[in-house]
């Protein structure tokens, strides 16, 4: 099951999903909330709201869903945004991808041997073909199921890290965040367990998808 959540608009969207990250964290106590964050610029919105929120990021470890094989600072890793859109007490607990090694295989191992058994939370986004982290139509990453970690083949100019479908599925919650009319189709979709997409195989047992009146079409 799905629950969703219509607002009015990628603000409302940012400002809710802040709202509901912060409660979960509160809700945990003492325990360390782990937190993996795709990128997109819902979330560094997301983050721009927690920033005002009462948080105690010294119990919280964020780490990546997925990550562009490129240089440390590149615009095109989610990284670079991730670490601008955070409040500055939050940047000590980030457990960055680490693909500006030479051997990436060993480096996705590595990665996934950091990762806790269960993510209390996982953001997903959601592209307008139906991906979500870095698990692309048609690539082998799909029918990676033997470890959490995998690479894809080149997209759009890069290679990249991504966390496999078994890590998002022992989650124990899925929040997907999903703004603009070019998302419609592939809301639906997701919303209807369509497995034709990457997004519907995400099986993880509770999942909330906040989403703007444009994307519900």
């Amino acid at each position: 099951m799905i629950d969703v959540e219509v607002l009015a608009d990628a603000s409302a969207v940012a400002a809710r999903a802040a709202e509901e990250v912060a409660t979960r964290i509160r809700d945990l106590g003492a325990a360390r909330f782990t937190f993996a964050v795709s990128g997109g610029s819902t979330p560094w919105a997301m983050f721009a709201e927690l920033a005002a929120s009462d948080v105690p990021w010294d119990g919280v470890a964020i780490y990546q869903v997925d990550e562009r094989v490129a240089p440390a600072g590149d615009v095109d890793r989610n990284l670079t945004h991730l670490r601008a859109s955070l409040p500055p007490p939050a940047l000590d607990s980030v457990h960055a991808m680490p693909v500006e090694d030479a051997d990436l295989g060993a480096a996705a191992g590595r990665y996934a041997a950091s990762l806790p058994e269960r993510f209390d939370l996982i953001h997903l986004g959601l592209g307008p073909d139906g991906h979500t982290a870095s698990l692309l139509p048609g690539d082998p990453v799909l029918d990676v199921t033997d470890r959490d970690v995998g690479l894809t083949e080149p997209y759009e100019g890069h290679r990249r890290m991504t966390l496999t479908y078994p890590a998002l599925d022992r989650a124990r919650g899925i929040l997907w965040l999903v703004a603009g009319p070019e998302k419609v189709d592939a809301l639906a979709r997701l919303r209807a367990g369509d497995e034709s997409i990457p997004a519907g195989r995400v099986r993880a047992a509770s999942q909330l998808v906040i989403c703007d009146r444009a994307a519900a079409g």
